[in-house]
């Protein structure tokens, strides 16, 4: 299928990469989460959900509003993709930024990503859409994610099913072995050049791996302070 430009732009891991962390890839089951960044992730996850109940509850009702003054743009306000997180498949929650017409119904109904590839193109976002995207608040309901379990605050951006099978024949094994972060020590660096690197997702594993689970914290404090940044600079698109 054509896929936006836009979309999942991860490279193969280089020689120097594999030289590396070569332990990493060695690896064949997945591995455990810390309990100290469990218990962090949970937490988090909560209160964030507290904290942005209003703002859900107001992008409902302007999500109703657009829907009976622009009739086309009528729709849910959240929608699911299959993606892959820790090895294994699960609902992708989020908040749906295009009008209904621009998306495939057939894959929809299928839980596959290529449903929503029309994200990008600006005449297909409704009204509530352009403005959730532009501050990444269709992000919100992946605190659901992490608080159920699916995924983490910080770990390698979790892939929709045909971009994972793609990662593991590209020789990336990052997301097969941790679990999918909302912020990755990699996508944090969205707007650089070293956006989409891989060897910022072995540094994390490698980190994993070898920090204690309070130095692990202090690397996903980091990582979220820089996510921070990126949200406050409305850099979405």
């Amino acid at each position: 299928m054509q896929e936006p430009k836009e979309a999942f732009p991860y490279t193969p891991p280089t020689a120097e990469i594999k030289e590396k962390y070569a332990e990493i890839f060695e690896l064949k089951e997945p591995i455990k989460v810390p309990f100290p960044k469990l218990l962090f992730d949970k937490i988090i996850a909560f209160l964030f959900l507290l904290l942005t109940s209003p703002i859900l509850l107001l992008l409902l009702i302007a999500n109703w509003i657009e829907g009976l003054l622009i009739p086309e743009n009528k729709g849910p306000l959240f929608f699911y993709y299959y993606g892959m997180s820790h090895g294994r498949k699960f609902k992708k929650w989020k908040i749906r930024l295009i009008k209904e017409s621009y998306i495939d119904k057939e894959l929809q109904a299928i839980g596959d990503w290529h449903a929503y590839k029309n994200e990008w193109m600006p005449e297909a976002r409704t009204k509530v859409g352009a403005i959730v995207k532009k501050f990444y608040l269709d992000e919100i309901p992946q605190f659901y994610l992490i608080l159920k379990g699916d995924m983490s605050i910080v770990g390698p951006r979790p892939l929709a099913i045909h971009h994972y099978e793609r990662d593991l024949a590209q020789g990336n094994v990052t997301r097969r072995l941790i679990r999918g972060g909302l912020l990755g020590y990699g996508h944090v660096r969205k707007g650089t050049p070293e956006f989409g690197k891989p060897v910022y997702e072995y540094e994390y594993v490698y980190r994993y791996l070898h920090y204690s689970p309070f130095k692990l914290l202090l690397t996903d404090l980091y990582v979220i302070w820089r996510g921070i940044a990126v949200v406050v600079k409305g850099g979405g698109h």
